[in-house]
């Protein structure tokens, strides 16, 4: 079984084209998509439009919670115009996307944790504002209890990981389709850079009895998604598209 991972879309409909062909190219026999799908200054509605028209097994992110139930004027800027731009039939879909979902017998598929989708999973932000992997004991926790699974995938952090587990399961983030830094106040101050602008996603195979994981990333016109970020007044998120810094 081959299985091509995708997360945090963001709305970046020209990175998500990208990544989509590259995908048809790598023989999978699923996609499956980590969640926060929509949220940000690209293409919101032509976003959910083609991931509708995909199909792809697709889990909630905290985005998609925050866009369907905080009050707009609670929301910030990128759920707000996602919000702003999507359709009744954008919000059905959304609102019939699980937390967790099963894509393989023996996988469970998530966006932070499987019970918290704010949480980081494969790492830890310290009180200063570093930014650690996290440990294994610290990953066992925040997952729960997920025995009899062997292979867990989350997203979230934007930042392409894996950990192999005492149990032998394998955890897999794809790092983000779409977003490839941010900087955050929660839980301290901190930023996440994947250090380059390319889109990113993962493929794990179980060929060899065990699952491994190989990470893509892939050109896109990221000049685009700036210049979109720029008509919304937001120079340092264009900024972030064009280096995958913030």
């Amino acid at each position: 079984m081959r299985i091509a991972l995708i997360s945090d879309v963001h709305g970046n409909l020209p990175a998500l084209d990208a990544v989509m062909a590259a995908i048809a190219g790598d023989g999978v026999d699923l996609t499956v998509n980590l969640g926060d799908l929509l949220s940000g200054y690209v293409q919101p509605a032509e976003t959910a439009d083609r991931l509708i028209e995909l199909n792809l097994l697709t889990v909630a992110g905290n985005h998609e919670r925050q866009v369907l139930t905080f009050p707009r004027e609670k929301m910030g800027m990128a759920d707000g115009v996602a919000s702003d731009a999507i359709r009744a039939e954008h919000r059905d879909w959304l609102s019939s996307l699980p937390m967790t979902l099963e894509p393989v017998p023996g996988a469970l598929a998530f966006h932070g944790t499987p019970t918290d989708d704010l949480q980081y999973l494969m790492h830890t932000v310290e009180s200063t504002g570093a930014v650690r992997p996290a440990t294994v004991d610290e990953v066992i926790t925040r997952l729960g209890d997920v025995s009899g699974y062997d292979l867990l995938l989350c997203g979230h952090t934007h930042l392409a990981g894996q950990m192999t587990l005492p149990s032998g399961a394998l955890v897999v983030n794809p790092g983000s389709v779409g977003w490839a830094a941010y900087d955050d106040a929660e839980p301290y101050s901190h930023r996440m850079e994947a250090g380059t602008p390319h889109a990113r996603y993962a493929v794990v195979d179980d060929a060899s009895g065990k699952w491994v994981a190989s990470f893509h990333s892939v050109d896109y016109p990221w000049e685009r998604a700036a210049e979109r970020a720029l008509g919304y007044g937001r120079p340092d998120v264009a900024a972030m598209f064009r280096t995958g810094r913030v």
